[in-house]
């Protein structure tokens, strides 16, 4: 077993360790176009991926050039989280590299809502990996790129954020650790 006592793990989460960005994306897909907006898979990663919900509402609006109803986002979020009921899986190696470090600080920043959060948690059983140690970016003012929720969960986790590991999947969550002035791991 590897110890990392004298460094924190941050993990991102989706594509970090859930399997949920294809999900999440090919439901934004087919939502933007049935609001009228013609949206592949891909443009929706390319559009809209590391952005918080209502990040993706206004930018939707703005691209539509409408205000959409006041329950847009909660209708979202719902067939989201219906999606992940039924199809989410963990990453591909992801209980084998978190078995890895089972004594070692560790917790979770995402751009994603504390209930997107939590249902995926649950879905997958990582409740005992991280408990309570799941940071969402609704906490903090800005999200990925800033580096505001890396920082936000060092803090909590009372670690310094130079002695912060993050592990990312996401151009903009690259950009915010290194901006934290913390390690980054991604692709």
């Amino acid at each position: 077993m590897t110890q990392t006592r004298d460094y924190l793990l941050i993990f991102d989460f989706d594509g970090v360790l859930a399997d949920s960005e294809v999900l999440a994306n090919i439901v934004l897909a087919a939502w933007v176009t049935e609001l009228g907006l013609p949206t592949t898979l891909e443009e929706s990663y390319e559009r809209y991926m590391g952005k918080r919900a209502p990040e993706v509402i206004a930018a939707v609006e703005n691209e539509l050039g409408i205000k959409l109803p006041d329950n847009s986002l909660e209708q979202y979020q719902l067939r989201t989280l219906e999606r992940f009921r039924r199809d989410l899986q963990p990453v591909a190696g992801a209980r084998q590299f978190l078995d890895q470090f089972t004594d070692s600080p560790k917790c979770i920043a995402s751009s994603s809502s504390p209930e997107r959060l939590d249902t995926c948690i649950d879905i997958l059983d990582l409740n005992k990996d991280f408990g309570e140690n799941v940071f969402s970016a609704n906490l903090v003012a800005n999200g990925k790129p800033a580096p505001d929720i890396f920082l936000y969960a060092a803090e909590q986790m009372q670690m310094e954020p130079v002695k912060a590991i993050v592990i990312e999947d996401s151009v903009s969550g690259i950009a915010a650790g290194r901006a934290a002035g913390m390690t980054v791991v991604g692709p």
